[in-house]
């Protein structure tokens, strides 16, 4: 899994976002936190949603019963460097609070199905520019 991170953020950068073969089509974002044991910069390929000026994303690690590393790491450290297409910026992470989290659901088409692979609740995270 790795390797194939590796490449589709090696493709991203090189194509202005843009990708090829069966992700061909979509959006992802790069997400560049900072790694919560190493303080070196860790970025992932993830999918989002827009909601207005914020972005929305689940910390499902494809069903596991553990978070992604990405999401302990913005525990530790909330501000993030995000790529989406050829635009880079700075934002700021944090968890939907419960009251947030009924409105915020239906927005994530795919929470649903990566929410019944698991027991623990997927948590959104939101990111705000800074």
């Amino acid at each position: 899994m790795k390797a194939f991170n590796e490449k589709l953020i090696e493709e991203f950068r090189a194509h202005g976002g843009r990708l090829s073969g069966p992700m061909a089509g979509r959006e992802p974002m790069l997400l560049t936190t900072t790694g919560a044991k190493s303080g070196e910069p860790r970025t992932v390929v993830i999918g989002f949603r827009r909601d207005g000026e914020r972005y929305l994303a689940i910390a499902s690690n494809n069903g596991s019963d553990a978070a992604p590393l990405w999401y302990h790491n913005l525990q530790l450290d909330p501000n993030v460097t995000i790529e989406l297409g050829p635009e880079r910026f700075q934002a700021r992470a944090r968890t939907a609070e419960v009251s947030e989290r009924g409105a915020l659901a239906p927005k994530i088409d795919y929470l649903e199905r990566q929410q019944a692979l698991t027991r623990r609740q997927i948590p959104i995270v939101i990111f705000e520019r800074v």
